[in-house]
């Protein structure tokens, strides 16, 4: 064993301090990369034309998203004016919710429109169609994105698909439980169990509510129907 770390140890020593061998494996590598310069080269290129092309896609998917917030600004306007004809379609001159989200698919001002979209659709009766807008919108935002599983859910409902109603007000009330939103999507939770006949998850989700907020506006309703179903249970 000895032996064998003593000849390790020269070779390392020879390549360290004899100019000699260092020049030789130099002279090795230089030659391994001009033979293989066009391999280099084609590697350089695609790594090259590679990274030009993220940063165009992220710089034109910005400017994109600038102009599409930009447009975004007078079908925002009119929802909140409770023109909901004109803040999906347009008016003529300034684009709606509808032509947004398609023209700038990809961007934030889209998926921010199809929020607006499914929420339109939902308040007409288009349920189906609120639905599809509804699951392409996404958002960072934990109440916002409550919110839109809460109008998934209430879609889903008025569909009659109450497993994918309840799937979605689970979603809501556990996205960020807060004492303000979170008792309004637990009472949806527990109407949706009932219209799926499942009065025993219906009354553990106004107990939920009765147990831990108390001060909410949703309490007084909560053990009213807890009470019901209880009593309905009994007989």
């Amino acid at each position: 064993m000895a032996k064998k770390e003593t000849k390790n140890s020269e070779v390392d020593y020879e390549l360290l301090e004899n100019p000699e061998v260092i020049a030789s494996r130099l002279e090795r590598g230089e030659n391994f990369v001009r033979q293989n310069s066009k391999i280099f080269g084609g590697i350089l290129i695609a790594v090259v034309i590679a990274i030009a092309g993220i940063l165009f896609l992220q710089i034109n998917k910005q400017n994109q998203n600038e102009k599409g917030q930009e447009e975004m600004f007078q079908a925002v306007y009119y929802f909140e004016q409770d023109q909901t004809d004109l803040a999906l379609n347009g008016d003529g001159s300034n684009a709606g919710f509808l032509k947004i989200a398609e023209k700038y698919s990809g961007t934030d001002a889209a998926n921010l429109s199809n929020f607006y979209i499914g929420s339109i659709y939902l308040s007409e009766g288009q349920y189906e169609k609120a639905v599809d807008h509804l699951k392409k919108f996404s958002a960072s935002d934990y109440f916002v994105q409550a919110k839109a599983y809460s109008l998934l859910g209430d879609a889903y409902l008025e569909l009659g698909n109450t497993k994918e109603a309840i799937s979605a007000y689970k979603k809501a009330a556990s996205e960020s439980e807060n004492k303000f939103f979170t008792p309004r999507y637990l009472n949806k939770l527990a109407v949706a169990y009932e219209e799926a006949g499942d009065n025993a998850n219906a009354i553990k989700t106004y107990e939920t509510i009765e147990e831990k907020y108390f001060e909410s506006y949703e309490f007084t309703n909560a053990r009213k129907h807890k009470a019901r179903l209880e009593g309905l249970a009994s007989k």
